[in-house]
């Protein structure tokens, strides 16, 4: 076993040199701790408002609210003659005049600009000495932003306490915070503990519309963010976080991302005291995807809807320097999350998002996706632990309902040998409503799930539906135990995350950017190899296995590489075992037909019997005590078998018998 695995760990290190620069690159941002976790959720206060922000039109001021409910048109309109007094035309000002912890600021319908906060920096500002992202932005250290706080944000809220923004209006969209992509960020709290949004609109940034980083506390309450570059809502590095009735749409990366919340559960099972973060009731929906969390731990995202991105949610430990990594203990339960199967890459192809922002047509439907991620599929994992995913309703998706495969260590920049197969490990999949709607219409996904076959104790409910492999380990069972996954599907997730939206590089032979049928890597694959395993056993029935029992394994290794092609293009059905029990056959009978050299005749009987139990693995149950999959012995043996054969085939003629007894066919 050590052998294998030291082996194992000696490959997988390798596969580095595969991976692509692309992957590499994230939501980048300064080192930063998280929170030690004494804070707590703040509570909405509903009393008269410290500061109040309007602007001084009156007649567009009451156009705004002339529909509203007469109590709250007359409130409103209370409160802009106060305003007009004592208030302050734009959001950073009152900011500004924040003295206390507790502060609550009202924002009366109408639309901001924050021109005051908009000028390009001069001066120091113009020339911080800050290392450049990949994404083309300075990483800034907090007291640079203190310096400097709009070289990025249009409003920045830094250090203070305990602070209450609340729009006034009848919905979100009566306030508008808009960075008319000018900005990085429209808001950003940066260690603001206790921040409490409420009831307004941010949207159009080359970036987040609200991003809250290093906050113990903090509640985003019937929000609305969208048409940004990447994230509408972006909180980092946080803890004691709610999301609540929000929407988000029109994001390059996620409408929402618990990124790094804090890791207040490592080292438990799935039983947790409490979550780092909540989020409830909110639909997310024409994002690349709906929800999204690198290091996104101790999240409980219940009862929210994820509906028409390219993937519906996602989690993973894919990406370097996010705190808590790798990724564990989000509790996914009662969400609905359907029709999920956009495809916002073919704004990357014609060019439409090597434009400016604001030329893009965010506003329009368009979407420049930032990442490469497999579309229509309900929930992705790429590389994490101790997830619960509990009766959801997943309907509606052209790939599969979950997808999980594991993400070695050094993808997220950490070399240590004892890390590198730390994901994907217990992963419970249950009770879940998959094909169906709540009102109990058929919408069948094209699959139930698709796993690299790599962790130990993942396991499913049996009514997951077709799936690759198509056993999998069932809830309470042993399982298996598996440090890497399947071969095939580690190089296609290799290739695939070769995609960068600023080079316009979409993956040829990815079905996640298009290609469809024989264009696919993973056909591509099995009919390179059937074509030259096909061509080897011809000549071998030519040469050696002249016997009619020849000509019969001959035809039945024929017929298996046949249907691993189509096996291969039909990956969520048992064609893909059918073919390795035929082949199976074929060497096996092969092996034992063959009169030459016994070494190769016992070689090829092992080969056959490695297919067989690499079908029984696929289709019956997956094999425990293995650390790696049949596939990868196979394969391995299988490329030195081919060489074997040739040096064989190259002897002259007459060199092999036919068996004793047996007329040529």
């Amino acid at each position: 076993m050590r052998p294998l695995r030291g082996a194992a760990t000696v490959v997988a290190l390798a596969l580095v040199l595969l991976l692509p620069a692309s992957a590499a690159l994230a939501h980048e941002e300064r080192p930063v701790k998280l929170p030690d976790g004494t804070g707590s959720v703040p509570v909405h206060r509903t009393g008269e408002p410290d500061l109040l922000v309007c602007k001084s039109d009156r007649a567009d001021f009451e156009r705004r609210i002339a529909d509203f409910p007469a109590d709250l048109r007359r409130r409103n309109l209370e409160l802009f003659d106060r305003c007009q007094k004592q208030g302050y035309r734009h959001l950073q000002e009152a900011v500004d005049k924040v003295d206390r912890p507790g502060t609550d600021i009202a924002i009366l319908p109408g639309v901001y600009l924050e021109e005051p906060s908009l000028p390009e920096p001069t001066g120091a500002c113009a020339r911080l000495p800050a290392r450049w992202s990949a994404w083309g932005y300075q990483i800034l250290s907090y007291e640079q932003q203190r310096q400097c706080p709009h070289n990025q944000n249009l409003v920045a809220i830094l250090g203070i306490k305990d602070l209450q923004i609340e729009g006034t209006g009848a919905k979100p969209t009566d306030v508008i915070i808009d960075a008319q992509y000018r900005k990085l960020n429209a808001i950003r709290a940066d260690t603001a503990n206790g921040i409490y949004f409420r009831n307004f609109t941010a949207q159009r940034t080359t970036f987040n519309s609200i991003y809250i980083l290093a906050a113990d506390g903090f509640v985003i309450d019937t929000m609305l963010t969208r048409w940004n570059d990447e994230y509408g809502f972006l909180t980092f590095a946080s803890d004691h976080g709610l999301y609540t009735d929000c929407e988000s749409h029109g994001n390059g990366d996620s409408g929402l991302y618990p990124g790094s919340a804090s890791d207040i559960n490592d080292g438990r099972g799935h039983d947790v005291p409490r979550h780092s973060i909540e989020i409830r009731r909110c639909r997310s929906h024409d994002n690349m995807v709906g929800y999204s969390g690198t290091a996104g731990d101790s999240v409980y995202v219940h009862d929210n809807e994820f509906y028409d991105n390219m993937g519906g949610a996602s989690m993973d430990s894919a990406f370097a320097g996010h705190p808590g990594l790798p990724q564990n203990h989000a509790r996914f339960e009662r969400n609905r999350i359907h029709d999920n199967n956009r495809d916002y890459y073919r704004y990357v192809a014609d060019g439409t998002c090597a434009r400016p922002a604001a030329e893009r047509g965010y506003e329009r439907g368009v979407v420049c996706p930032q990442i490469g991620m497999p579309r229509g599929t309900g929930i992705i994992t790429a590389g994490g632990n101790w997830n619960v995913f509990r009766d959801n309703w997943i309907w509606g998706h052209e790939s599969a309902a979950f997808d999980l495969l594991a993400v070695p260590a050094f993808i997220r920049g950490e070399g240590a040998l004892g890390k590198q197969f730390d994901t994907s490990h217990h992963n419970l999949y249950e009770d879940n409503h998959l094909g169906v709607t709540p009102e109990g219409a058929s919408r069948p996904n094209g699959a139930g799930v698709s796993w690299d076959g790599q962790g130990t104790g993942n396991c499913w409910q049996d009514d997951a539906g077709p799936s690759t492999p198509w056993a999998l380990p069932a809830c309470g069972s042993a399982g298996p135990s598996r440090i890497l996954g399947e071969p095939v599907k580690v190089a296609k997730s290799y290739l695939c995350n070769d995609y960068s939206i600023r080079e316009r590089r979409l993956p040829a032979g990815c079905e996640w950017y298009g290609a469809a049928g024989p264009a696919r890597v993973e056909v591509q694959l099995a009919l390179a190899g059937s074509l030259a395993l096909g061509l080897v056993a011809v000549l071998l029935r030519r040469r050696a296995l002249r016997s009619r029992a020849g000509l019969a394994v001959t035809v039945i290794g024929i017929a298996g590489l046949t249907l691993d092609v189509l096996g291969a293009a039909y990956g969520y059905t048992l064609l893909p075992a059918a073919a390795l029990a035929l082949m199976g056959a074929w060497w096996t009978g092969a092996g034992l037909l063959w009169t030459g050299s016994r070494g190769f005749g016992r070689f090829t009987v092992v080969l056959g019997v490695l297919a067989l139990a690499d079908a029984f693995d696929k289709a019956v149950v997956m094999i425990p005590l293995l650390p790696v999959g049949p596939g990868w012995i196979r394969g391995l043996l299988c490329g030195v078998w081919i060489l074997w054969a040739v040096v064989l085939l190259a002897r002259r003629p007459g060199r092999t018998a036919i068996p004793a007894g047996e007329a040529p066919a």
